[in-house]
Order: structure tokens, then sequence, then C-alpha cells
């Protein structure tokens, strides 16, 4: 299976976020949506990720002035990115070879989609779950 299929069945847009955004702002952004990292888009190019991590390196290093700061001046520049046809476990193994929670999806250079090792694991789950019970109805039958 690939990441194409697990972004398929999504609705909505990807929250994202401006290089110019505060970190107060993002820090809003990812309270009200419930998560825990945002790509950075200009252009439509994804040109960095800010993530919970990106935050707590900064409150150590600067402290509550660091809320103020943009984004274009703390984000993870360069993030790691896969494209919709890599395979999930491809996916999985390099989020957890890079250390990384998010992982930005790019086809064609634009920004298609968004996952968190979260999803990956929930649909690896799902699938193995499914194939299970395929296999508790054939033995049944």
């Amino acid at each position: 299976m690939t990441i194409g299929a697990i972004l398929h069945g999504r609705t909505g847009a990807v929250i994202l976020a401006r290089p110019g955004d505060t970190v107060r702002a993002v820090i809003d952004l990812l309270a009200q949506h419930r998560i825990g990292a945002v790509p950075v888009v200009e252009d439509d190019l994804i040109v960095g990720i800010f993530s919970e991590r990106d935050l707590v390196r900064l409150m150590s290093s600067y402290g509550p002035e660091a809320l103020d700061r943009s984004l274009d001046e703390v984000m993870t520049k360069s993030p790691v990115t896969c494209d919709s046809d890599m395979a999930v476990m491809g996916a999985l193994s390099q989020m957890t070879q890079k250390r990384i929670r998010h992982l930005p999806v790019v086809d064609g250079g634009r920004l298609v989609g968004f996952v968190s090792i979260g999803d990956l694991v929930k649909y690896r789950i799902d699938r193995i779950e499914a194939e299970a019970a395929a296999m508790r109805d054939y033995i049944a039958s």
C-alpha cells in the first residue's frame, strides 16, 4: 500500500503555515486543530516544517520571546518528504531512521498531503485486522 492510499480517503485541506507567521500564531493553529506539526508553505512549495519539537527547542533556548519570532527564522528547513507513490512501510522506515513523526507528501514539487507516524501505524493496524478477519471468515466457512 502507498501513502496515496492513505490520502485518498481524506477530505479537507492540509493545515499549513506561512514563513512570515509568528510562532505564537502557529501554536494557536496546532492547538486549535489538535495536531503536532504543520508544513510551512510559500507559493505552493514546501519550505519547512514546524513541530512541537521545534517549539520545545525554541522555548529552551529563547524563553517566552521565542513566541514573537517568525517561522522563517525557526522552522526546520528542507524537511524530509515523500511522494504519494511511496509504500507505507517505506515511509514508516524513513520516519524511524530520521527520527521524525511527520512527513509532508510532495508530488511534482507541490504539497499534496501531510501524514504522521500515527496515521501510518493506524493504517497498518487496520489492514492487519482486516486480513485477520478475512482469515477467520475463510477458516470458519
